[in-house]
């Protein structure tokens, strides 16, 4: 997964936040769970006779279920903002939402950010008496490597006993055109029309820039790309092996710069800034996520600017966590097809 924004980095990149948080009783009666169900294989079912809902957990590889399709819907923001795209709409949200000027974080997406409850807008962060006060009927997020993203580890217990819980792979063997097919089956399970014109054209256009990236790569050979986050101390290379995006990406011909030695978890290797200059490429996909020095900032970093691809200003926003809808992905491609078409060896 990719280097949280609030917490250093760990194989599970869940960071325990230490004190148990106390809990009433009349909590435990919220939001009741179904038992979870092993599944067949990976198809998700519902049954209309009963109204029942299902969908297969990528996290715990069993499949979900409630008495009713899911109205009371928490997600992790990310997922809400696929889920909005959808027309899907959450009564709560736990991640980034709300930047330090009350403006929507880039995770947000086009969410309405002033009509949903925020359970907790930094890693490690959830309220759970105020989730269960929500009566949730599933709790929705992705999952890098089978853990529940954004839930924090010292009270996941709690949180997962108030109501089923769901995620979506974006890590492991998944790939970005995978997690848009899984988000997709998702949205449909909770009532979204995936016939409606914006869905469709969407999709169309999604598969169109994905076309772009493919010619772009093309016309112009030999472009090398390297993923990168900065931080104050310590910049990130990223590999473009272990996450769904660039996976993607290196599937439509982008030659990536791989990292050496990555740090345990496989996704990255941390840097000093004395030593951010190892790799040179033509084009930086640099972290675009709240909490992650962006190039104004990045000036400061006297070896950030000696970067070939940053003195020729070539340097592309990478939505490190994308919002998993046809619409969202759409742009990242037409961007990055643009990056590439338009860039210079300069490496």
């Amino acid at each position: 997964m990719p280097k949280s924004r609030t917490s250093p980095f760990t194989r599970r990149g869940i960071i325990a936040a230490g004190g148990a948080l106390g809990l009433v009783a009349a909590l435990a009666a919220c939001g009741g769970t179904d038992s979870a169900k092993k599944g067949d294989g990976g198809s998700d079912k519902s049954s209309a006779a009963s109204g029942a809902w299902t969908f297969m957990d990528d996290a715990s590889k069993k499949e979900v279920s409630t008495k009713s399709k899911p109205k009371n819907i928490v997600a992790f923001t990310g997922t809400a903002a696929a889920l909005y795209d959808y027309g899907i709409p959450v009564k709560g949200v736990f991640g980034p939402t709300k930047t330090a000027d009350g403006k929507p974080d880039v995770q947000a997406g086009s969410m309405d950010i002033s009509k949903v409850e925020i359970l907790g807008n930094v890693y490690d962060e959830f309220n759970v008496e105020k989730y269960a006060a929500l009566q949730p009927d599933v709790l929705l997020t992705n999952t890098w490597d089978g853990s529940y993203w954004y839930v924090p580890e010292a009270s996941k217990d709690k949180i997962l006993k108030l109501a089923p819980a769901a995620a979506v792979s974006v890590g492991g063997d998944a790939t970005l055109d995978k997690a848009l097919e899984r988000t997709a089956e998702l949205a449909k399970s909770l009532g979204a029309d995936m016939n409606a014109k914006n869905t469709v054209d969407s999709k169309a256009r999604f598969e169109a820039a994905a076309a772009k990236v493919r010619e772009a790569t093309k016309a112009n050979p030999g472009i090398k790309v390297l993923a990168g986050s900065g931080s104050a101390d310590l910049f990130y290379a990223s590999t473009p092996d272990t996450s769904a995006d660039l996976k993607y990406f290196k599937s439509l011909g982008v030659e990536f710069v791989t990292p050496e030695k990555l740090d345990e978890g496989g996704f990255f290797e941390s840097l000093s800034w004395e030593n951010a200059g190892k790799y040179k490429a033509d084009v930086v996909l640099l972290d675009n996520r709240t909490g992650t020095l962006q190039p104004e900032e990045l000036k400061a970093k006297a070896t950030w600017a000696e970067l070939p691809a940053v003195k020729a200003g070539q340097i592309t926003p990478r939505v490190t966590e994308p919002i998993y809808s046809y619409a969202k992905c759409a742009q990242i491609l037409e961007d990055l097809a643009k990056s590439i078409q338009n860039a210079k060896k300069v490496s």
